[in-house]
């Protein structure tokens, strides 16, 4: 059977466009209004969503989803109220949603409960940001048997014999992080990571989104030219927070943000 991930790719390649990934951090500003982001985003042209796990010590994301991560702790935000959320959102959407996160609070969560609840919720696929193909059968395992996608990371310092490991254990696509640095840190250059990720796919055989360092629709085009996906994250978080923090703001203020943005975004990936 194939996977919701899986047929978004081949249903933007069929149309000529790179797939549009977006990235939500879960609780932020307050659960409650996570399902209501994910269904704008969709709605807006999102292809996939990834759905950020609000963790303490997030290494691989820059200020922005640093700060979406503790204001989401701050209001209290668990991974089963994630969970919750998600499962609230499918309600509406059959958009691809991607949990993405560290590997701390799934180890705490215990790997076989988070599968079961997961796959239980709507969730097609994990990111483990801090987790190698090398040490993930505990998680790998169970989600095997669920018929869940793991996403492995692959960077510019990443030998094909990497490579190599990482697609071994992909499930619909790769990751491909367009610089050594952290998400939302600008100089990347995104017309070079896009040709790379393409050599990765020409290897693999398997779609490959760029992700990290992409901001604008401009962004997006230059990415989408030569990759099958393009990943924005930073970029939709702070429409969040600029949304949120105005005198007079409400949560349809957020979502009209995110849609708006979204559908700027969304453009920019037609070849």
């Amino acid at each position: 059977m194939t996977s919701r991930l899986a047929e978004a790719f081949a249903q933007a390649r069929a149309e000529d466009r790179a797939a549009l990934v977006v990235y939500l951090c879960a609780g932020d500003p307050q659960l409650a209004l996570t399902p209501r982001l994910i269904v704008a985003a969709a709605e807006a042209g999102a292809d996939v969503i990834e759905v950020g796990m609000p963790f303490s010590d997030p290494s691989a994301d820059g200020p922005t989803i640093q700060r979406a991560s503790e204001r989401a702790l701050r209001a209290g935000t668990t991974l089963a109220g994630v969970l919750e959320a998600i499962r609230a959102a499918r309600d509406e959407t059959d958009v691809p949603i991607v949990l993405f996160g560290y590997y701390n609070p799934i180890l705490r969560f215990g790997e076989e409960r988070l599968v079961r609840e997961a796959n239980a919720a709507g969730i097609d696929g994990l990111l483990v940001v801090d987790l190698p193909p090398e040490l993930a059968a505990p998680l790998l395992a169970p989600m095997q048997a669920e018929g869940m996608d793991f996403v492995p990371l692959v960077a510019p310092t990443s030998t094909p014999e990497r490579v190599e490991r990482a697609a071994s254990v992909a499930g619909s696509f790769l990751y491909y992080v367009s610089m050594t640095g952290v998400t939302g840190a600008k100089g990347a250059d995104l017309a070079e990571a896009a040709r790379r990720a393409r050599a990765v796919r020409e290897q693999t055989g398997k779609p490959v989104a760029v992700g990290f360092g992409v901001r604008t629709a401009e962004d997006v085009a230059t990415v989408a030219a030569h990759a099958d996906g393009v990943v924005v994250g930073s970029a939709v978080v702070d429409v969040i927070a600029s949304a949120v923090r105005a005198d007079d703001a409400s949560a349809d203020d957020a979502v009209r943000a995110v849609r708006e943005l979204v559908g700027e975004l969304a453009a920019a990936t037609r070849r």
